[in-house]
């Protein structure tokens, strides 16, 4: 006999729990990569929404016989309503529409989402994102050039992308235990790189010929994998075993009846049969213990019938919830970082290093792949100590002076410039990611709500939700303070890192020796440093 290929016995060594978890972990991360995909187009499309017309403008100026016809700038070269002076404003508010929109609607879609079978609240929620998605696109095709319409597509998308994020984090969360969580999580959360990188890349293909297509076409995709999530999501493993259970109990009334239909029972079984109230379960498992050869599956039956729903939270229950304020607000001043690196690097880049857009755009992605790195190894270390805030701390407390570094290194070459953009990156995301999938699973699962997991979404979306508001923030006062010179904004950064940090040492001086594992940020400090001599 053949010896059984080593490919086929590492695939048969899995058993179908850790396959339908690691397809749940693929598929969750296929879901959100197309969240952010759709979310790139608008920072690719500004360019094209103005461009530099002086030259078309100068051209009737020079002579009526000029070879170049007579060109409307607001027409052939810039789209309207951004063709004016202030379109840096007016692009502005598309993108702070989108974030205050998303911001105060994941206060809202975390409490919903409780309340609601996670895939199919997801899949709405794609959907729609993709219409309007499509809908900014469709813009183009129909030559709209009405603001109104382009800021009401913004606020209607950021609303109802906010159901993407609480979802998969507690439907990953559900899946995947406590033990290994942050480097699962640190793992999955590249998603926002991946979808970015992806987004970025679609978008480029189609901007400069058609730019309607560089949201079509993200819209198309994403409601797409909606489609997928409906089809194919598994919210809970407690699913399958229900799945499994009515399987067999179907499979064995098949038997049930052909059993009565000989012992003349047949009227006494079918008074029972399905859609009957919950109390036949009972009689018909008593009168099954009579039967020989039939056997119905007495304990999975009992534990669907019998198991309790527990009710889903509320928002200032969440908000007891033991550190969910405290990291809420870490995170609010660590989002206000990441985003202003997300919305303002590029320029700072061409301005520091005298770099073309170009460039630029191409040499801020590492500070993505930074994050990505960051994220991996704050979630390994976090298992390693089993101190969440220890390991946001101790990143955040090196993330400051890092950020003083890159304002001074980016000025002396690529090199010195690559370099910072990999540190910066990891240890501004990594506490970032850690908070946004490790830390708020941890919380939404604490031992205070006594087993009831349902808190999830609810725990997730208020840590997420106040982040977002200073996603928001972040980018307004970058705006405003470069005005005054990079150093003002790299002030500002650095004064957000370290009062992120406080909020992690105020939760550790208020739990100071009560409560151990991820509420120990100080003084855990020495138990990561002894792990590195």
């Amino acid at each position: 006999m053949a010896p059984v290929p080593p490919g086929i016995r590492f695939l048969t060594s899995f058993n179908r729990d850790q396959w339908y978890r690691a397809f749940t972990f693929g598929l969750t991360f296929l879901l959100y990569t197309s969240f952010h995909l759709s979310r790139k187009p608008i920072s690719i499309v500004k360019s094209e929404l103005h461009k530099n017309c002086s030259h078309v403008m100068e051209a009737p100026s020079e002579s009526s016989s000029s070879q170049q016809p007579v060109l409307h700038p607001e027409l052939d070269c810039s789209w309207k309503p951004f063709d004016r002076n202030n379109y840096k404003q007016l692009l502005g508010a598309m993108d702070y529409s989108f974030l205050c929109a998303y911001a105060i609607g994941m206060y809202l879609s975390g409490i919903i989402g409780e309340r609601l079978p996670i895939r199919l609240y997801l899949t709405v929620g794609m959907l729609t994102s993709g219409l309007f998605t499509c809908l900014f696109g469709l813009g183009y095709v129909y030559d709209v050039h009405s603001l109104g319409f382009y800021i009401f597509v913004q606020v209607a998308n950021g609303l109802v992308q906010t159901t993407g994020w609480p979802s998969v984090v507690t439907c990953i969360g559900n899946w995947f235990g406590k033990g290994r969580r942050g480097l699962i999580m640190g793992l999955w959360n590249s998603h926002t790189s991946v979808g970015n990188i992806l987004g970025s890349l679609i978008a480029g293909y189609y901007v400069s010929s058609n730019w309607g297509l560089s949201f079509i076409v993200p819209g198309v995709i994403i409601a797409a994998m909606g489609v997928i999530c409906f089809l194919f999501l598994i919210e809970h493993p407690n699913d399958l075993k229900i799945a499994s259970a009515q399987n067999s109990a179907s499979s064995n009334q098949k038997l049930h009846k052909n059993w009565n239909g000989v012992n003349g029972h047949k009227d006494l079984y079918l008074q029972y049969k399905p859609g009957a109230k919950a109390q036949s379960w009972d009689t018909e498992l008593l009168l099954g213990q009579e039967s020989i050869g039939v056997c119905v599956p007495v304990q999975q039956v009992v534990v669907v019938k019998s198991e309790a729903e527990p009710s889903a939270i509320s928002f200032m229950g969440a908000l007891r919830i033991p550190g969910v304020v405290e990291f809420s607000l870490c995170l609010l001043f660590a989002k206000l970082v990441s985003y202003t690196f997300l919305f303002w690097l590029p320029l700072y880049i061409t301005k520091a290093a005298h770099l073309d857009a170009k460039k630029a755009g191409d040499l801020s992605t590492l500070f993505d792949v930074g994050g990505i790195v960051g994220g991996i190894l704050a979630g390994v270390l976090s298992d390693k100590m089993g101190k969440r805030a220890t390991t946001c701390a101790v990143m955040l407390l090196l993330a400051a002076p890092t950020l003083y570094g890159f304002s001074m290194m980016s000025q002396f070459g690529l090199g010195p410039t690559i370099g910072m953009l990999l540190v910066c990156g990891g240890l501004v995301n990594g506490p970032y990611a850690l908070i946004t999938t490790a830390v708020s699973a941890d919380l939404g699962t604490h031992k205070s709500l006594k087993g009831n997991a349902r808190a999830l979404s609810t725990v997730t979306a208020i840590i997420d939700g106040t982040g977002s508001v200073g996603a928001a923030v972040g980018p307004l006062l970058a705006g405003l303070l470069s005005a005054q010179g990079w150093d003002q904004v790299f002030y500002m950064l650095m004064t957000a890192d370290f009062l992120a940090l406080l909020y992690l040492v105020s939760e550790d001086l208020r739990t100071s020796g009560s409560q151990p594992g991820i509420w120990d940020p100080l003084g855990g400090l020495n138990t990561l440093l002894k792990d590195f001599k």
